[in-house]
């Protein structure tokens, strides 16, 4: 099986929001509009870097990074998320390749950090440390992390665009 990463493109749209929807649609934690916020990210101009997996030249996953903002003001932070796959191609680590292309663009940017929230046992993986004093309110301290790249160890409070809460 071989896995293609590429960036988003238009024609891409449709099946990033359909695969995103069947992705979350079992999950009990999912809110359900997972494939909504990608579309307000995009609408919005707000993807920082949205790649998606192509395997024989069908898209079989997403994943999508947004800015996040330091409460220090200080500048360079991300979010992850969401990530989805295929239902059916689960478990075959595209996701884990979707997450490290991620990544390595924000190397690249020479990105401050990048943070999430999500199952610490799966983003352990990657590097990602729970931050709980660094956790934005409203979110669940447990599962907040946080991937420190330029800046070794964050000391402010780290939110994610507001568009994940349904603010612009």
């Amino acid at each position: 099986m071989t896995i293609v990463i590429r960036p988003e493109t238009p024609a891409d749209q449709a099946a990033i929001h359909d695969i995103t929807k069947r992705a979350f649609a079992p999950m009990e934690y999912a809110d359900g509009d997972e494939q909504d916020l990608i579309d307000r990210f995009r609408d919005a101009g707000a993807l920082a870097i949205s790649l998606v997996a192509e395997l024989d030249g069908i898209v079989v996953g997403q994943v999508t990074f947004t800015k996040a903002f330091a409460a220090d003001g200080s500048s360079g932070y991300y979010a992850l998320g969401p990530v989805a796959v295929e239902p059916e191609l689960q478990g075959q680590h595209i996701g884990s390749k979707l997450i490290e292309a991620g990544l390595a663009m924000l190397r690249e940017r020479d990105a401050a950090g990048c943070v999430l929230t999500g199952d610490p046992a799966y983003y352990s993986r990657f590097g990602f440390r729970a931050f709980p004093d660094l956790c934005p309110e409203g979110e669940p301290a447990e599962y907040f992390q946080l991937l420190p790249l330029r800046v070794p160890e964050p000391d402010s409070v780290i939110a994610f665009h507001p568009l994940f809460h349904g603010a612009a």
